[in-house]
């Protein structure tokens, strides 16, 4: 147990990350094709229409995961973040700054679907509703993370003053995930609701649905890896193993 212990420790090192992050992108940017495919397949040709919001319905394949995973990646980016206060790791803050863009886009993909899903149903593009403005706020605490860091200058100063926005802002993700219970509003409540003999959603529409989540978090995953080996490179530009990686790329190619 210690033996596997000191062998995943050692990823810790933006060094030895570097090339196993290099294997993780092509591996799941595949996945990630391959589920959307079948995600997308499944949403828009097999789900059966919705006795009540018609065809209409279908946006919230994409809409859902899309909201599931800009709360997800935030949470994962307050880990991060919380790792490299504590432990002032380097690649820990790089983690949290690689994920951003991602988790701003899937932010943005759940309020741009949610407009396109509220306006046939609520008659308006957008209400200020609790979860909807909760969510709007999520996605500019992804915006305002990645302004504070490109202000900046000092990787340090400003991977510290990054972690500390996102970890007071982890306290809007229980606001969006519990807010149409916390208060009234508009925004219909949880699509996947467990009752005693199962889920009340239809069997293909809830594997549609999660093949699309998994897709989704595949993507985020191979994003996330390809944008923190840039970093890592940027960063690490004056080591001697970046060096010897560019004299290695210069001579094949």
């Amino acid at each position: 147990m210690q033996t596997r212990f000191i062998n995943w420790f050692k990823f810790s090192s933006p060094a030895t990350f570097y090339p196993l992050a290099g294997k993780m992108v092509p591996l799941f940017s595949w996945i990630a094709v391959a589920l959307i495919a079948v995600g997308l397949y499944m949403s828009f040709f097999v789900a059966p229409t919705d006795y009540k919001q018609g065809e209409g319905y279908r946006i919230i394949f994409v809409h859902v995961p899309a909201a599931w995973m800009s709360m997800f990646i935030y949470v994962v980016m307050a880990f991060w973040s919380g790792i490299g206060l504590v432990f002032n790791t380097r690649l820990s803050s790089m983690m949290a700054t690689a994920l951003a863009p991602t988790g701003a886009l899937f932010a943005f993909l759940s309020l741009w679907t949610g407009a396109f899903w509220g306006k046939p149903m609520w008659g308006a593009w957008w209400v200020w509703d609790a979860r909807l403005t909760s969510s709007l706020i999520l996605f500019f605490l992804y915006v305002g993370f990645m302004a504070l860091q490109s202000a900046i200058d000092d990787p340090r100063r400003s991977d510290r003053a990054g972690a500390i926005l996102v970890l007071v802002g982890i306290v809007n993700v229980p606001i969006i995930y519990f807010s149409v219970r916390w208060w009234n509003t508009l925004h219909q409540g949880a699509t996947i609701k467990m009752g005693g003999s199962g889920t009340s959603m239809e069997a293909t529409m809830l594997y549609a649905m999660l093949i699309m989540t998994l897709g989704f978090w595949a993507y985020a995953i191979a994003t996330a890896m390809s944008r923190v080996r840039s970093i890592i490179l940027e960063r690490e530009r004056n080591s001697t193993w970046v060096q010897e990686l560019n004299e290695v790329k210069t001579f094949h190619g």
